[in-house]
């Protein structure tokens, strides 16, 4: 259940007050998410989406998540647009924590993931990444990696409760990662976290993306290297290649990869499953009794990580 702060009647009434959108009809929780306590808000004006920001996300960032949303949403692209308060304001203070009101965007995520899924997505993306351009704040990607081998040293000495030898496969891959990791490639603003829980459909047709406060500066390839992880491998583990064709296809029919991109992804690739690796290996280690969320199992990325180290170029990720 992603609601971690609970909300008076009395407190939202006054939250409320500070914006135009009405009177609230109706407040619920919103069961999905892992990172914040989501509601939905039905006021006498619409829907809403509102957000309470728990620990993990840092009030400093907010400018910019909340900003590039509404830049993004105003190039054109489905996202939730947040609703500023009569005095401008994207965030205010409603029951200890930093709180935003955005738009509801209809549509369901794909709980199968299918080809059309993969092709839309990878339209999507691209989309993202052209509308984010302009875009005047930047913000370092705080899991990128620069920030694996220090998150990797908060778990290394356990890793191998989880699996034997879990701990040493990890270090000999970050070394080798770390050591390949291309330079000079095209930089923007991307999502970092385009999992299929983060992307809505209606139909086969993408009708929003969700869910930004991953968001950062970094390689729009790297981008894609996070969607290849989280859309295109099977649920026995087997990575389909026909889904990565359609996803990168549609891709490059927005914005076609330079050749640098497309020689970089399996580093791209091995670098983002590393990345959910290791924030899986931390939570999965240090997992509260009691905690609403369960934590997800950090061998799933594990398996993915030898694959991209297995593969020698974009030719198995479908191109030619």
């Amino acid at each position: 259940m992603a609601v971690y702060t609970e909300v008076s009647d009395e407190a939202l009434s006054a939250f409320l007050a500070a914006y135009d959108i009405g009177t609230a009809v109706s407040f619920k929780g919103i069961a999905e998410g892992v990172e914040n306590s989501n509601f939905l808000l039905i006021t006498t004006r619409g829907q809403y989406v509102l957000t309470l920001y728990e620990k993990r996300v840092d009030p400093a960032d907010l400018p910019y998540f909340l900003g590039l949303m509404r830049h993004l949403a105003a190039r054109g692209l489905s996202c939730p647009l947040p609703v500023a308060a009569a005095d401008g304001a994207l965030f205010r203070p409603l029951a200890g924590r930093p709180a935003a009101i955005a738009t509801f965007l209809p549509g369901v995520w794909p709980r199968r993931v299918r080809n059309e899924h993969c092709a839309g997505v990878g339209a999507a993306l691209a989309r993202l990444h052209a509308a984010g351009e302009g875009f005047a704040l930047t913000r370092a990607n705080a899991l990128g990696p620069a920030g694996w081998r220090p998150l990797f040293e908060r778990s290394a000495a356990r890793s191998d409760e989880v699996r034997a030898g879990l701990g040493e496969e990890i270090d000999t891959a970050l070394a080798s990662i770390l050591a390949a990791w291309p330079d000079g490639l095209p930089r923007g603003q991307i999502h970092a976290d385009l999992f299929p829980d983060n992307v809505f459909f209606l139909g086969d047709e993408v009708s929003g993306l969700i869910d930004f406060y991953f968001a950062c500066t970094d390689l729009l390839a790297y981008d894609i290297a996070v969607c290849l992880n989280a859309w295109c491998f099977e649920p026995d583990g087997s990575f389909n290649v026909t889904k990565a064709r359609l996803m990168l296809g549609a891709y490059a029919a927005e914005r076609p990869l330079l050749p640098e991109e497309r020689e970089a992804l399996p580093v791209l690739a091995a670098g983002a499953a590393l990345r959910f690796l290791l924030t899986r290996l931390y939570d999965w280690l240090n997992h509260p009794p009691g905690a609403f969320v369960t934590p997800k199992d950090p061998l799933e990325y594990a398996r993915k990580l030898r694959f991209h180290r297995a593969a020698r170029s974009a030719r198995d990720y479908g191109l030619d």
